[in-house]
């Protein structure tokens, strides 16, 4: 009898196990089904969609193939998490603010659902912005999330990705990052933890860490100001340019008679004129207290002779001719230089008898011979 209960065991296991082999080989995967065909309960079903289409939602959904951006839309993240603000900006070209017309907005989730919609009406330029937070409970499933824009016959398509949401409203929008909490003796710069820097007092300077009472510096010596230069003919005095006074040797004026007779002051008679006054006359006491008294006379009226010299050629040669002797006689001056005062007063004594006897004396007598001569005649 046990022999028999063992045998129908064995039976029934083999053929437990052999049902679940043949259960096995006929089983339908996903991976069974066809194109066009939805994975349902464990068996394939056609859904009657197009090649362009996909089944989402029980419904037949047209795929875009080509995502126009006519709208120039962009999103200002390809990321988002939950609670996470969503930013759209787009623009309108050649816009022309009359008044109508917005833009249509729609924000569609994976499953081609939409989560937002909304109407902007375009800025002056044309440009336009939607700003929404990705959380409740139209964003939950994470995945490719597309963003639509409508515009007369102007289209645009984006696409933005989403993390996932648990369908709640986050407040305050992105997480906000846990403070950051410095411990004693640090301070927090640019969200870092650093050591506090240490400050010392008034009259304290910080050597190796530690403050010490830091030794008054000594005050800098001033700078000498800068002399000025002097020109030529100053000299500093007391930090001032002033005019040098020199003591010259007096000196005669021009030989006028003399220059308006050779025509200019650099004739050579000129010249030696001019030396033997200033040279020889003048060295001396005598010469120039007798050359102080000529001056006064002879600057009386040599102007106006030199006037008729320059108007009267045959004027100026007479008077050339009539200096001419004098103008010998002085070269006797010449053995005076340098000489004492009694020898320039005898020369110069010397000179003005000769000049006497040229030109007073000897026309005297010829004159008076001429008119002894003359009178013996009749």
């Amino acid at each position: 009898m046990k022999m028999k209960f063992v045998v129908f065991l064995l039976m029934l296991t083999v053929s437990l196990v052999s049902y679940g082999f043949v259960g096995s080989a006929n089983a339908v995967t996903a991976e069974d089904c066809a194109d066009g065909q939805l994975f349902q309960n464990g068996q394939c079903v056609d859904t009657g969609c197009a090649e362009n289409q996909v089944y989402q939602n029980n419904q037949c959904v047209t795929v875009t193939a080509n995502l126009r951006n006519d709208l120039n839309l962009k999103a200002d993240k390809t990321l988002y998490a939950q609670g996470g603000l969503v930013t759209i900006t787009g623009l309108v070209k050649n816009y022309v603010s009359d008044g109508s017309g917005d833009v249509a907005i729609i924000i569609r989730a994976p499953d081609n659902n939409i989560v937002t919609i909304d109407q902007i009406h375009p800025n002056a330029d044309g440009s336009f912005q939607l700003s929404f937070k990705a959380d409740g409970p139209q964003f939950r499933t994470p995945g490719t999330y597309t963003a639509s824009a409508n515009f007369s016959a102007l289209k645009s398509a984006i696409t933005f990705e989403f993390t996932g949401g648990t369908g709640k409203i986050v407040s305050g929008g992105e997480t906000t990052p846990k403070p950051i909490t410095c411990t004693s003796g640090q301070i927090l710069i640019d969200g870092k933890c650093t050591v506090k820097p240490i400050t010392c007092n008034a009259g304290e300077t910080l050597v190796n860490g530690k403050c010490v009472i830091s030794e008054p510096e000594p005050e800098p010596e001033p700078e000498p100001e800068p002399q000025p230069t002097c020109g030529a003919g100053t000299q500093l005095v007391n930090g001032i340019c002033q005019v040098v006074k020199t003591t010259e040797k007096p000196k005669g004026g021009g030989c006028l008679i003399a220059t308006a007779a050779y025509g200019t002051e650099l004739a050579p008679q000129v010249q030696f004129l001019r030396e033997i006054r200033d040279n020889t006359v003048m060295s001396t006491s005598s010469g120039m207290a007798f050359m102080s008294g000529f001056n006064q006379f002879y600057y009386s009226f040599s102007p106006t002779i030199a006037d008729m010299e320059r108007e009267n050629p045959m004027f100026q040669e007479a008077v050339r001719a009539f200096i001419t002797p004098m103008i010998s006689t002085l070269s006797i001056m010449t053995l005076a230089e340098g000489g004492s005062d009694a020898q320039v007063l005898g020369l110069g004594i010397s000179v003005i008898v000769l000049n006497l006897g040229i030109y007073i004396a000897a026309p005297t007598v010829v004159g008076f011979k001429v008119h002894k001569h003359l009178k013996s005649r009749k």
